[in-house]
């Protein structure tokens, strides 16, 4: 009865991994993650056009914008671990289809709260596919030195999704209606339904015990309110108002109750154990720190390129494109550089570089400097993309192969959390050293002067209403202001990066690669197994 189970289960392996075309199945996951990543940034040069033709109210433009992520990361555990269960590839496919009727529907939205009810779906249709690309790459590359490399490969698509989407959609804009930006999206699906459906490989965890739906319901209500919250914090809405406080304390109470209930359970929906491990508990750190690094120094940079340097959209995402293909290289280097350094010395490393590229950028001024910005992008896209990939990897190889989902799940989840953190917090840092500087600007009124303090934007606006020489003083007072802000801003992201450089630490020295090898049964084996069926 042995040798058959064990027959049974090395032919499972072996058609999950060798059996099947791993690298065509790669392909599709990688163009399942474009996808997601291009549209959690095209719409950002799209927001003007959208606000002229639908005109949505402040409230309503602000959830257009930020529903989607807001939905994607709240749902990234209940479906993660759902693809556990009824099978990893069943879900993806679904995320594949919803996600092609919400960007036609989004596309054709004739008022906003239709575009926001789309937007909404789109982060169902997110949630479903980002964490099952990651567990369906786990189950197809048992082997962990091929399995690097193709963390890499999807890690160095998922840089190039974020960085195509403002392109795309300048590129978009110029040529048609702002709709476009969501059309693009639907022949990629109408091509990877099909295909997903013929080569990719179904998968489940071990199944044991019924589906937690109160604990995926918890973890969905929790994740929410607490993204919800550090978004309106990173909004620049005041801590003590009732719409940030609410939503944050009862998203962090009903994910206590999750924690809670997960060690309660015989069977959870996600295995809290895998956090004991100090591999898995200081990768989903790692990450954590990388994205709120990132995501605040996009934002930041963005507005710098276009504000102070006065560069369309189209323009600054040329300027960004050497972080991205610095990172794709990172990526694509990684599982070399993983096998040679190991986990603790490559993230580590990986967050120095990063700390050393934010501390060049301090260098930035009122003035366009090509080469440095150049310089200081490229060592932050391969810094942050090297810490992100043997992040990612040390994370995945860790937890157990029936747990992909949830582990996939836990490190998309950390992934938006430190984005939405990031935002949030260095955004608040990059306030409070603007503002200063605007409180007594000589021959601008004190009413003009506060309602330049909020942002950089405001500040325009106010200085033309000025006009004349006051009006000038503003607006030159506004520039130097925030160029003081932003290298605040990168200095104490390059004491979190440095932070991160520490924390890598706990990471195992070198890669252990000692996986269970897939071997062939032997003839008798593979007869007894099919008796048994």
């Amino acid at each position: 009865m042995s040798g058959t189970t064990t027959a049974a289960a090395a032919l499972r392996r072996r058609a999950a991994g060798a059996g099947a075309n791993r690298w065509v199945v790669l392909v599709v996951l990688c163009v399942s993650l474009l996808l997601v990543a291009v549209d959690a940034t095209v719409l950002h040069v799209a927001v003007p056009a959208v606000t002229e033709d639908l005109r949505p109210g402040a409230i309503e433009l602000l959830w257009i914008v930020d529903i989607y992520p807001l939905v994607c990361a709240s749902l990234l555990i209940l479906f993660g671990t759902l693809g556990d269960r009824v099978g990893r590839r069943r879900v993806l496919l679904l995320g594949y289809a919803l996600f092609g009727v919400a960007s036609g529907l989004a596309a054709l939205a004739h008022d906003p709260q239709v575009l926001i009810l789309a937007r909404a779906l789109l982060g169902v249709g997110g949630a479903m596919i980002m964490p099952a690309t990651l567990s369906i790459l786990r189950q197809v590359f048992p082997d962990r030195r091929e399995r690097a490399l193709a963390i890499g490969i999807w890690s160095a698509v998922a840089a190039v999704g974020a960085a195509v989407g403002p392109l795309l959609g300048g590129f978009l804009l110029e040529h048609f209606w702002w709709g476009s930006v969501f059309l693009v999206n639907i022949p990629l699906m109408l091509v990877s339904l099909p295909v997903g459906r013929l080569l990719l490989p179904e998968s489940k965890g071990d199944g044991k015990g019924p589906w937690d739906v109160v604990g995926a319901l918890l973890a969905a209500g929790g994740l929410f309110g607490v993204v919800l919250g550090v978004k309106r914090l990173g909004g620049g809405e005041p801590a003590a108002s009732l719409l940030t406080l609410v939503p944050l304390v009862v998203g962090a109470v009903m994910l206590v109750l999750f924690v809670r209930r997960q060690k309660r359970r015989t069977y959870p929906l996600v295995d809290l154990k895998m956090f004991a491990r100090p591999a898995f508990s200081t990768s989903v750190g790692c990450i954590v720190l990388a994205m709120l690094a990132l995501v605040g120094l996009e934002l930041i940079a963005a507005q710098y390129l276009q504000l102070v340097l006065g560069l369309s959209p189209l323009e600054t995402g040329l300027r960004l494109l050497p972080l991205t293909f610095a990172a794709m290289a990172s990526g694509l280097a990684g599982a070399r550089m993983l096998r040679r350094f190991g986990p603790r010395r490559m993230v580590c490393a990986g967050f120095c570089l990063t700390a050393l590229a934010v501390v060049v950028l301090t260098a930035m001024g009122g003035e366009d400097n090509p080469g440095l910005l150049l310089v200081g992008f490229v060592l932050l896209g391969f810094g942050l993309e090297t810490t992100l990939f043997g992040a990612y990897e040390s994370m995945l190889s860790e937890a157990p192969q029936e747990q992909a989902g949830g582990a996939a799940a836990i490190g998309e989840t950390s992934y938006q959390l430190g984005a939405g953190i990031g935002i949030a917090l260095l955004g608040s840092v990059m306030n409070a050293a603007y503002a200063p500087g605007l409180s007594a600007v000589p021959g601008v009124p004190a009413s003009a002067s506060t309602a330049a303090s909020h942002s950089l934007g405001e500040a325009y606006e106010v200085s033309a209403q000025l006009g004349g020489s006051a009006g000038v003083a503003l607006r030159h007072a506004a520039r130097n202001s925030f160029v003081h802000g932003l290298h605040v801003t990168l200095l104490v992201s390059a004491g979190l990066l440095l932070l991160g450089a520490v924390m890598a630490l706990r990471l195992p020295r070198v890669m252990q690669c000692e996986a269970p090898a897939v071997e062939l049964p032997k003839p008798r084996e593979v007869a007894e197994s099919r008796v048994s069926a």
